[in-house]
Formats: structure tokens, C-alpha cells, sequence
């Protein structure tokens, strides 16, 4: 006579990449990002923010108060507290650079990227989070980036600049991975913004190849 034991095989390390805007505009604000996090219940909870994002203080202000954050996606983790239990990881720790911030003065003054730029938060204000996890958001953003190489015409600096842009998204994913190294969980999400969708997805096909722990990365997506 056999005995059949069945066994049930958990796929831990489940982490979904959620584009998002760090202020609330529109759409884009904390009920609706509270929604989404509610249909996929994460145990983690990693945020493109310095720990200082959400100090001690700030969390005593709402425990105590019921005092929100200011920002979108801090706020959200409030609201999705208050039913839910999970650890939130911030996942910064160096910021962009010098440059960085001069190419974002430089471009911002410039007329065509302004009508792009207008045209962006237009969209993002009316489709909310179905548009900035979209194609769409995506290409309109490559769109701009191409712009600011026409603006900006040298090279140097914007090897400088992409520079700065790689090293920030490079420390976010190596700190999630060193993480993931040390404590398991069933489904996490990783909410950063818009604009590094596309390099932090092709940064991720690399981190899996090099990586010990392997993650079962998807993007929440309204291209379905």
C-alpha cells in the first residue's frame, strides 16, 4: 500500500515594481494607490526613500495623532497600516548628483520640454496609476529624455548625468537583493517613480544573472 504526500510548494520572494509619483495629483493619490496595494497584500513594503523619509517622529505623529505624510506613497503605507501588517523597507541611501540637478534646472526652461512635460502631468493627472504603469508613460518619458540630449548638447555631461542615474537605481536594487539575502516573505512590492521604470526593469534582468537569490520580479501593469 503507497502513502502520497502532497506537498505544497510556496514561491517565496514575489515582488511587483509599481511606478508611481511621489505627490498626490489627480489620480495619482492615496485612495487609489491604497486600492492597489489592498488587492495584492505585500508582507514588504520597499520604497525608493531615505530612511529619514519616514522618521521615528513621523511615525509617532501618526500613531499618536493620526497626522498623515505628506508624501504619496508614505501615506498610502499609513493607510494600508491600519488594516494590514508588513515591514517597510526604505531602499535609498546615496542621492543623485550635482549634475543631475543642473540638467533638471536647464531643461525645465526650455519651451518644448515645458509643452512636454505639461502634456505628462496632464496624463498622469487624469489616468492616475493605470498611466504612469503604462506604454505609454514610458515611451512619453524616452520621449523627453531624447529632448534633453538635444538641449544639453555635450556628451560628457551626460555620461556624468547617467552616471549619477545608475549608481542611485543600481544601491535601490542592491539593497532589495541583500534583503531578500537575509529574510524571506511571500509577495513585496517596490513602489518607485515613473521615470525609472524602463532602466530599473533592465537593471533587474541583470541583477538576476548575478545574483544568489533569485526574485520573482513582475511589473504591475495596466497594459494587459
Amino acid at each position: 500500500m503507497f502513502t502520497y504526500v502532497v506537498i505544497k510548494i510556496v514561491i517565496l520572494h514575489n515582488i511587483i515594481l509599481i511606478s508611481t509619483v511621489h505627490n498626490e495629483i489627480g489620480k495619482c493619490n492615496s485612495d487609489e494607490l491604497s486600492k492597489i496595494l489592498q488587492s495584492i497584500k505585500p508582507d514588504v513594503i520597499f520604497l525608493e526613500a531615505f530612511e529619514n523619509s519616514y522618521s521615528d517622529y513621523h511615525q509617532m505623529l501618526f500613531s499618536q495623532f493620526g497626522i498623515f505624510n505628506d508624501r504619496l506613497e508614505v501615506k498610502t503605507m499609513q493607510i494600508y497600516s491600519q488594516s494590514n501588517i508588513f515591514e517597510y523597507v526604505p531602499v535609498l541611501d546615496i542621492g543623485l548628483s550635482e549634475e543631475f540637478e543642473i540638467k533638471t534646472k536647464i531643461i525645465s526652461e526650455n519651451i518644448s520640454y515645458q509643452r512636454l512635460l505639461d502634456n505628462y502631468i496632464l496624463l498622469e493627472t487624469h489616468g492616475g496609476f493605470q498611466f504612469l504603469n503604462s506604454i505609454q508613460s514610458v515611451k512619453l518619458q524616452e520621449e523627453m529624455r531624447s529632448l534633453e540630449y538635444s538641449i544639453i548638447n555635450d556628451v560628457k555631461f551626460h555620461q556624468l548625468v547617467n552616471s549619477s542615474i545608475d549608481a542611485y537605481e543600481n544601491s535601490m536594487l542592491s539593497n532589495i537583493y541583500s534583503y531578500c539575502k537575509r529574510k524571506p516573505f511571500k509577495t513585496a512590492i517596490f513602489m518607485c517613480g515613473a521615470a525609472h521604470r524602463k532602466t530599473i526593469t533592465e537593471k533587474i534582468v541583470e541583477f538576476e544573472k548575478k545574483s544568489e537569490v533569485k526574485l520573482n520580479w513582475s511589473l504591475y501593469s495596466s497594459d494587459v
